[in-house]
């Protein structure tokens, strides 16, 4: 094991076992156990002390032992209670049913809710408390530190199921048809019709992969997209020699452009239609147009920057690349049974918004079709990569822990958002925004922090801000988190090919996402404002 091996494995293990160790005020035992995971999946996933997708099972492993109902921790776990019986001047519990910060749990329902509570001493180790949210027979727990007090374990199935995720099926409906298109040199054509107008040199295929991906994940699933544009590069890629750095420039810039493409439209990824009707609640109508007006500027200025960064830190040792090839179209009744599936497939994912059917129950489609018909056989199935499977369960899971222990809350409220400045305010949204993202999913994400925004937004007041500048930063920094495996399903597509390693992605990831807070911030200063003004 290398240096940068063990050093994961150390780091690891030192933050996975660290948060048993505290007591961080304001989050529950569950919430320091989904720290422990959290820590020790980061610093697996960084510097891979075991491999990527071995760290996502594990994952999800200790995420059924530790959290679940069913693991050992909470199987018949249950937090001991108090039934509050009035006095003439408040209710009397035990002192340790009261939290360092004046705070009661209450059990209400199956579920916990907190009170905040007025103290004075009862002269013994009870202590008198008031409340006006407190009433007779009211339960409350009598030891705020006991594991199950503000968190409800939810069944292992839930975690377990993330290998069934619908994100899985459209991961393996995108792989089924890379390996179609393989199988009968579809992938072959589809490089000549897209790329030739770009040219055959390096940074004019680059240039091209890039915007016809954005283009089309502004109107469709940023990893429906993927899928389909990583066939692409296929023959690009054999013509190649064996330590040729321009594979990792083509791989990474089809999530890199998926992901950024997205923000163009209001369509083009969840936290974009989350910005916007959370807008709609404060009566703000955001168009279609407008919304394009707000970000395509942007989104062309990072794919310029991204482009730039692919081209010198990965540069082609080849000087031109074949586009124009005459190979022909396969005419045997399985190709055509493939393409019809390959188009019919594209088709309805690219008219999402007009039939209404989501992009993973599309993605049945080529896993059904391909296999009933044995289009790919059992051999070519085998071939698929599995393990990208379970390493974007492992983030799926992930993800869920820390929304449901209120981790990620905990997180986000750790920062005294009123005591900012305007220019403060969205840099550090912005910031948040995107370090959020790597772990979380950006729809997760979008949803936690923008009711926050839209509340910081109207304290601040339109004398140092527009709230639609707020919202709008949420929404586009989460789409620039794509430094790790798991921080979208585009670059785990990336890494199924074999063409990148972690810290490849890591050093683009970063570089990408402190490019987009810096121009995120000078828009927010001097071209938003001109507009929503």
């Amino acid at each position: 094991m290398n240096t940068t091996k063990t050093a994961g494995l150390i780091l690891g293990l030192v933050g996975f076992i660290l948060p048993f160790f505290l007591s961080l005020p304001g989050l529950s035992y569950a919430g320091h156990i989904a720290l422990s995971i959290f820590l020790l999946a980061a610093f697996f996933w960084m510097l891979e002390p075991i491999p990527i997708h071995g760290t996502s099972v594990l994952v999800i492993f200790l995420g059924v032992l530790l959290l679940s109902g069913q693991g050992p921790l909470y199987k018949n776990a249950q937090a001991p209670l108090t039934q509050l019986t009035s006095q003439s001047d408040g209710f009397e519990v035990p002192s340790t049913a009261v939290t360092a910060t004046n705070q009661v749990w209450i059990r209400d329902n199956g579920s916990w809710r907190a009170a905040d509570v007025d103290i004075q001493p009862s002269g013994n180790s009870n202590v008198i408390i008031r409340s006006t949210e407190l009433s007779e027979g009211m339960q409350i727990a009598s030891e705020t530190t006991h594991r199950s007090v503000n968190y409800t374990p939810r069944r292992y199935q839930d975690y377990v199921g993330t290998l069934a995720n619908p994100i899985i099926i459209l991961f393996l409906g995108g792989f089924m048809l890379a390996q179609g298109a393989v199988k009968y040199s579809f992938d072959k054509n589809l490089t000549r019709y897209l790329l030739k107008p770009f040219g055959s040199r390096p940074g004019a295929i680059l240039i091209g992969l890039m915007l016809v991906t954005a283009a089309l994940s502004a109107f469709m699933s940023n990893t429906a997209t993927t899928a389909m544009m990583m066939t692409v590069i296929i023959p690009i890629v054999a013509q190649m020699g064996p330590g040729d750095r321009f594979k990792t420039a083509l791989a990474l810039s089809i999530p890199i452009a998926a992901n950024i493409g997205g923000i163009a439209t209001p369509i083009g990824t969840p936290p974009n239609a989350i910005v916007i009707a959370a807008l709609q609640k404060e009566g703000i109508m955001v168009s279609f147009t407008e919304w394009m007006a707000l970000t395509l500027p942007l989104v062309l200025i990072i794919l310029a920057v991204a482009w730039f960064m692919l081209i010198k830190l990965f540069p082609a040792q080849i000087s031109a690349f074949k586009t124009g090839s005459d190979v022909t179209f396969d005419r045997s009744s399985k190709a055509v049974v493939f393409y019809a599936i390959f188009m019919t497939t594209v088709l309805l994912w690219v008219t999402e918004s007009l039939h209404g059917i989501s992009s993973n129950i599309v993605a049945l489609l080529p896993v059904a079709g391909l296999a009933l018909t044995e289009v790919l056989e059992v051999k070519d199935i085998r071939k698929l990569p599995w393990e990208v499977l379970w390493l974007v369960a492992g983030g799926l899971a992930l993800g869920l822990y820390m929304d449901h222990t209120g981790l990620a809350t905990y997180l986000v409220s750790t920062i005294d958002w009123a005591s900012l400045g305007g220019f403060a305010v969205i840099a550090m949204f912005a910031a948040v925004a995107v370090l959020m993202s790597n772990f979380l999913s950006n729809t997760v994400t979008a949803t936690l922090l923008m009711p926050l925004a839209i509340t910081i937004g109207i304290m601040q007041g339109s004398g140092s801000m527009n709230i639609v500048e707020l919202a709008l930063v949420v929404g586009v920094g989460t789409s620039m988190a794509m430094a790790l495996p798991i921080s979208t399903p585009p670059n785990a597509i990336a890494m199924s090919t074999g063409m990148v390693k972690t810290p490849d992605m890591a050093k683009t990831g970063v570089i990408i996402g402190v490019v987009g807070i810096t121009l995120m911030l000078a828009y927010a200063i001097l071209y938003w404002p001109l507009l929503l003004n």
